[in-house]
């Protein structure tokens, strides 16, 4: 097996696994917030700023996946 067939079923694999873990991350992150808020509403401005820096965060390393993805795909075709 050579290394343009490993890229191609490694890449696709790897984007998933990205996807699936940045779900999961803002999921948590998200469902979090929302208990925080529902207990102290009175700081929910302050507990949504710290969500939405958070899950871009989270966000950008699903986009950095993506990138690698993209410049890695122009290997396979040799």
């Amino acid at each position: 097996m050579d290394y343009q067939t490993m890229l191609a079923w490694a890449l696709p694999v790897g984007v998933g696994m990205a996807a699936i873990g940045s779900a999961l991350g803002l999921g948590r992150a998200v469902g979090s917030a929302m208990e925080a808020i529902g207990r102290q509403p009175e700081a929910a401005g302050k507990i949504q700023t710290a969500m939405i820096i958070g899950a871009a965060l989270i966000e950008a390393l699903t986009i950095y996946a993506l990138v690698v993805f993209f410049i890695l795909q122009g290997k396979i075709g040799g």
